[in-house]
């Protein structure tokens, strides 16, 4: 079972996600999880605390001569812009965040919720998925993400081939998949961040090369878009979670909806093993498991809640009414929540991938790789 956990609050000493679960002779390309770093750190309408950390991880155990051991994998993230307990504690709590709920809760500071509620803790998430993909690649499977739609304008992506599209992206400064509309988006980023206000949007993440078969129908805990849609909303400020159609699957007849199935002997040694659709709408997913066709997951993150021009708000002092805190903040972050969701899923996937074949080594989850392969194709 792979699986993860992370610690360190946002001006904190460090960050670390502890992976537990990971396979033993995986080969480890440091700097490609450090070019995922940086780019989360990205996007247009960032603020300046992006200018201040150069986020690069640092392996504290389970690796040796950069191949995994099969041990817990330590990954830590150090924050340069360490101040915590420098920092004043809060009394006009955000709406929208978790100032007020969390001070109540656990009957303490608002600062004491917001370092570890904050989206920095993301950091090691996004390592911990880049981890995750050097596995996937050993079975050819590849994740992809990129915004769709931002502060209610929808984004047009262009056509073209995975990696072509990943150019595209990789040129776009909102990090789409039409830098031709990069112009119009910065615009309106610039007049949202003039008016003290910020912006939200939609992200997706497509994983190309998927098996048939990843997750399960047995029981409701495994399902993999279950799993999927828990590791995404569990993403900060992520307020929505779509695979494939999602909600345009409940305005449509079943006959508009339903991907129907073909088979293509030519695409026999494909992840599709020759069953073709020729839509899908099921975002790669039906009863829980994959089914050979892309994996689409689509994510709506709500605006910053720590807006320049503050909110209503209480003082916890006093009571009386008074304006919300603030603290340095982007104007948008939804590039940047693009790279996290492609993180994340990611990892459920590679996960997922695990159970399905063993995880004690890459060595013999490839022969269980192979030989379920085999047996599909003459099933």
């Amino acid at each position: 079972m792979l699986r993860y956990w992370t610690a360190g609050e946002s001006h904190g000493k460090t960050l670390i996600a502890l992976v537990d679960g990971f396979p033993a002779g995986v080969p480890i390309e440091i700097n490609s999880i450090n070019v995922e770093l940086r780019r989360r750190q990205g996007g247009y309408g960032r603020g300046g605390r992006q200018r201040i950390e150069a986020d690069s991880v640092e392996f504290l155990t389970g690796i040796w001569h950069d191949t995994t051991l099969g041990s817990p994998i330590a990954l830590q993230v150090v924050n340069k812009d360490y101040k915590l307990e420098r920092l004043d504690d809060l009394v006009r709590p955000r709406p929208g965040h978790g100032d007020l709920t969390g001070a109540i809760k656990y009957l303490g500071s608002v600062r004491g919720i917001l370092e570890r509620a904050s989206a920095r803790e993301t950091t090691v998430r996004v390592a911990a998925g880049g981890l995750a993909k050097q596995l996937l690649g050993e079975f050819g499977i590849r994740a992809f993400g990129y915004v769709a739609e931002l502060g209610g304008i929808k984004i047009v992506p262009q056509p073209g081939t995975l990696k072509e599209q990943r150019k595209l992206r990789d040129e776009s400064e909102i990090y789409s998949l039409n830098p031709a509309q990069d112009g119009e988006l910065k615009d309106l980023i610039d007049r949202i961040g003039r008016d003290g206000d910020t912006l939200g949007g939609i992200v997706e993440v497509r994983v190309e090369g998927i098996p048939f078969g990843l997750g399960t129908h047995a029981q409701w805990d495994r399902k993999l878009d279950g799993r999927l849609a828990q590791a995404v909303m569990a993403v900060q400020a992520i307020k929505g979670v779509e695979i494939g159609l999602g909600f345009e699957a409940a305005r449509r007849p079943g006959s508009q909806v339903h991907d129907p199935i073909h088979y293509d002997e030519s695409q026999k040694n494909t992840s599709c093993l020759g069953y073709t659709r020729p839509t899908n709408n099921a975002g790669g997913l039906e009863a829980g498991m994959t089914n050979g066709q892309p994996l689409v997951v689509r994510a709506a993150k709500k605006p910053i809640s720590t807006l320049r021009k503050p909110l209503e708000s209480v003082n916890l002092d006093t009571k009386a009414p008074d304006t919300a805190s603030y603290e340095r903040s982007d104007i948008c972050a939804v590039p940047a929540a693009s790279v996290i969701v492609e993180n994340v899923v990611a990892f459920e996937v590679a996960a997922a991938l695990i159970d399905k074949f063993g995880g004690d080594s890459l060595a013999e989850m490839k022969a269980r790789y192979e030989l379920f392969l085999k047996m599909a194709r003459e099933r």
